[in-house]
């Protein structure tokens, strides 16, 4: 695998005694083919010295905002623009809580927010420490972000106790790269349809029959094919949410019927399709060109069904083309999921239940079931970026 061949990656080093570890992470990017910057901390340079990482990289080394009294200055937003990634490792809890909260006090860190490339971030400190509630907070934030956590592992620790904290080794840290840049173009002339948010379904003028979806999971889900080179279409629900890549194509609507319209009429120009959106199964039948007026103590709607965006897309669908839907589901979650994909004949469908803490709509979070035909994959609860990335790497095999 050479996909790191070329490739320009700077690497944050900080006081972690782990810093030692940067050495062999240097070896292994330039033995793969990659030119390697360092940027390191003042309290980095306590563990590590810039001659001997300067000696490896052939490159001289990043630490202050000027070199010396002549007036030069290292220029942060030059790196940000040069690199294809920016690797933090180790990252102590002290940068990574600067890193989430914008405290730009050396060059490490302002080079991160200048970063116009991914972050991968590769913690190493005391187990405590790693589980204190203001680093996993910390953490979360970068996630938030569109930063890459590299999860660190157990093992004895530098305070010669056991636990989850050691900087993760920089062989697999070399490994989550090249499978990160060799992901980067697999949906290169793909062509993706993804729906998101809710759909708000007009009672009158002023009022709405609608749901709890914020549109967080399918913006993820868009955000990760456009990365990955895919030609996005999201039609997309009311939300605030921003569009996640420059190169989606947006097309916003109000009520399921609108959805369904846009839906279908794109789907045959489509390679894929996910269908993420919460729509309405029942819209009001004559809804109000008033504002209704409290004048008795009850008021019936008359409700009609939707029309199904899924069903009809899954009896669309040409051979080569793949659809997949979500079920977000409160008891037997596998049976209706089961049911669901071979009814709307999708190729997968990602099941998530409202039953699991941290999942479902409105969180940063899910935890989701892949089904196919075939086979059932459960995941542990992640941040919807990472998700995303999961679902779209089974797209992916699909296609």
């Amino acid at each position: 695998m050479d996909t790191l061949k070329g490739k320009k990656i700077v690497l944050g080093i900080t006081g972690s005694i782990a810093a030692y570890k940067a050495c062999l992470l240097i070896r292994g990017l330039i033995k793969k083919g990659a030119e390697v910057q360092v940027v390191i901390t003042p309290a980095g340079k306590e563990f590590i010295t810039p001659v001997t990482l300067s000696a490896l990289t052939g490159k001289p080394v990043v630490s202050e905002f000027f070199s010396g009294r002549d007036g030069s200055w290292h220029s942060h937003v030059a790196l940000g623009l040069w690199a294809d990634a920016m690797v933090i490792a180790p990252a102590t809890a002290s940068t990574i809580g600067k890193m989430a909260h914008g405290i730009a006090d050396n060059m490490l860190v302002t080079t991160y927010l200048s970063m116009k490339a991914p972050v991968f971030v590769a913690p190493a400190m005391d187990l405590d420490m790693f589980a204190h509630p203001s680093t996993q907070q910390n953490l979360r934030q970068l996630r938030s972000y569109g930063n890459h956590i590299i999860e660190p592992t157990s093992g004895e620790l530098a305070s010669h106790l056991e636990g989850k904290g050691r900087m993760e080794e920089p062989e697999n840290i070399i490994r989550v790269l090249e499978d990160f840049f060799a992901s980067a173009q697999d949906l290169g002339g793909k062509k993706v349809l993804i729906t998101a948010g809710p759909t708000y379904e007009k009672i009158d003028p002023v009022r709405f029959i609608g749901n709890y979806s914020s549109g967080k999971m399918g913006m993820a889900l868009a955000g990760e094919c456009a990365r990955r080179g895919a030609e996005v279409t999201l039609v997309c629900g009311p939300t605030p949410l921003q569009t996640p890549h420059p190169s989606i194509r947006r097309v916003d609507v109000e009520s399921a019927e609108e959805m369904f319209r846009e839906s279908t009429e794109r789907f045959a120009g489509m390679d894929a399709a996910i269908l993420c959106a919460a729509v309405a199964d029942f819209t009001p039948e004559q809804p109000a060109d008033r504002k209704i007026k409290r004048e008795k103590d009850d008021l019936v709607l008359r409700l009609k069904p939707t029309r199904d965006i899924a069903q009809t897309l899954g009896q669309m669908k040409r051979d080569g083309q793949i659809l997949a839907g979500f079920a977000l589901e409160t008891h037997d979650e596998s049976a209706h999921a089961r049911e669901k994909l071979e009814r709307k004949n999708f190729d997968f469908i990602v099941l998530n239940s409202l039953n699991d803490a941290g999942a479902g709509f409105r969180h940063d979070t899910n935890k989701i079931t892949i089904i196919t035909r075939t086979e059932a994959i459960p995941y542990p609860l992640k941040d919807k970026k990472e998700v995303a990335a999961d679902i779209i790497d089974r797209l992916a095999s699909f296609l």
